[in-house]
Formats: structure tokens, C-alpha cells, sequence
């Protein structure tokens, strides 16, 4: 069964959410503000953040690592649950379908 439009964008936006509500206790946890973040980033805008803590935006792929070192998190751990959350279909090939193959060649 199709899943419609609408309830992919429904889905889409409850996922950026969460991941904002994550990012947000993850910032906590490092004990940055969003202007601490923002400036270690080296955003322009450091309400970036906020929108991304808001569920309003996602963090860019080529980004994942910057966002890691500076929440002091692993870069493989930060990035599956970043694609947990903004690409969900990517984390579920490539995170819990390599966890099935133990013998996995790249």
C-alpha cells in the first residue's frame, strides 16, 4: 500500500522534530547555548539552531561531523541518528541492514 503525500509530509515533520527535541538535550548535554553552538559552527545566522531545535530545518549532510565534534559525540553514532531521523530509508539500509550483515564488503 502507497503511503500519500500528506502523510509523508506528516511523517517528514514529526521525524524533524524529534530530531530537534534530540539535538537540543545533545547541546544541553554539552553544556552550549545556541549561541555557543552557532559560533563553533561558524553559522552567520546562530538562530539556525534554533530553527533546527524547532523541527523548521535539517542539518546538511556534509555538516554531520562539525555538529559531532562540536556536541563532543562520536561522528558514526551522531550521523545514524541524524539519519534516523532526516532519512530515515538511508538509516534502514545502511545502519540496521549492515548490523544484519556481518560480512559486509564496501
Amino acid at each position: 500500500m502507497r503511503t500519500s503525500p500528506i502523510d509523508k509530509d506528516a511523517r517528514r515533520n514529526h521525524l524533524r522534530k524529534q530530531a530537534g527535541v534530540w539535538l537540543k538535550q545533545k547541546r544541553e548535554e554539552a553544556g552550549l547555548t545556541q549561541k555557543d553552538l552557532a559560533a563553533i559552527l561558524d553559522l552567520k545566522i546562530y538562530t539556525f539552531v534554533a530553527q533546527i531545535e524547532q523541527g523548521k530545518g535539517r542539518i546538511p549532510f556534509e555538516r554531520y561531523g562539525d555538529w559531532a565534534k562540536a556536541l563532543r559525540m562520536d561522528e558514526y553514532d551522531f550521523t545514524a541518528k541524524a539519519l534516523s531521523y532526516y532519512e530515515p530509508s538511508i538509516f534502514d539500509i545502511m545502519v540496521v541492514g549492515a548490523s544484519r550483515r556481518s560480512n559486509s564488503k564496501f
